[in-house]
């Protein structure tokens, strides 16, 4: 027998002054009812109702037993409250772990949006070049960019994320420019830590191409190999969404542009899908929205 649902039998019995009437205002049978006041006396080891013909009392434990097990059945009933509260209207803090690249001008203006739309969502966001445990670290959701997402845990593609091949104008003075995936043998790159692109296969109008990339450099920080490429150290394979207004700029050029290098797709990871609440959805929702798009 649940011991919840007896302690709120018990409270009705007191506060409607005997079994019949409780048992209307909860919708059981006056034996069930009694079943339940009995079953808490039984697991406390002592009377808590007097009980006659024509009347009702409580005992001396049953009084301090009525006005504790009442004190948490209020704080309980609040607490339901205030998560109900949350499952209609998302508010609270949103932990969210995403990579570093995602300083950017594009999700900025992202986190802006949705901010005027929810603005009971505190978003605590965390840009990390490593894998986060979500469970063990605390976090609502993460933002990766994967060809293969985890099995483990639950994902929502938000859209494909093209990385474009970029280098500065002084490096391409330097070194002179690639017209063909062949030539990149002769050039150098600074490449990430937390994934292996040693090779990669580059895709143009004449077919499809591997490859090897020669590290001058590597690092775990996207905004470095930016730097890194700026300042004219070697090519590097960087996320569309920070080099392409570099590029717009003229602070670096695309190399090889009719060739296509890879696009991994952008998921939304989470651990449990039967208990979202409404400041992950909406979050999700709306990254869907609003990246279901062509990148700009």
């Amino acid at each position: 027998m649940d011991a919840l649902t007896s302690l709120r039998v018990f409270r009705q019995v007191v506060e409607a002054g005997s079994f019949v009437k409780a048992a209307e205002r909860l919708d059981l049978s006056t034996a069930m009812t009694s079943k339940h006041v009995a079953n808490l006396e039984k697991q406390l080891g002592v009377r808590l109702l007097n009980r006659t013909t024509r009347h009702l009392s409580l005992t001396e434990a049953g009084s301090v037993y009525y006005e504790q097990c009442s004190e948490a059945l209020d704080i309980l009933q609040a607490a339901e409250a205030a998560v109900g509260v949350q499952t209609a209207q998302p508010q609270g803090v949103l932990k969210v772990t995403a990579p570093g690249w995602f300083a950017n001008r594009k999700f900025a203006d992202l986190l802006v949006e949705y901010q005027a739309r929810y603005p009971d969502v505190l978003v605590d966001l965390r840009l990390e070049n490593r894998f986060v445990d979500l469970v063990e670290e605390g976090y609502d959701m993460a933002i990766r960019a994967t060809s293969e997402p985890s099995p483990s845990l639950i994902v929502r593609p938000l859209c494909k994320m093209p990385f474009v091949l970029a280098a500065s104008p002084a490096y391409i003075e330097r070194r002179g420019q690639p017209r063909h995936p062949d030539d990149l043998a002769r050039h150098r790159f600074v490449l990430p830590t937390y994934t292996n692109i040693e090779s990669v296969t580059l895709t143009g109008p004449d077919g499809s191409f591997a490859v090897k990339n020669q590290a001058v450099l590597k690092t775990n920080d996207t905004s470095m190999s930016l730097q890194l490429v700026r300042a004219g150290m070697g090519l590097a394979y960087l996320p569309a969404w920070i080099v392409e207004p570099k590029i717009a700029s003229g602070a670096l050029v695309r190399v090889l542009p009719t060739y296509d290098v890879f696009a991994p797709s952008l998921y939304a990871v989470y651990t449990s899908r039967k208990y979202m609440t409404t400041k992950v959805r909406t979050f999700i929702d709306f990254l869907s929205e609003s990246l279901d798009k062509p990148t700009s």
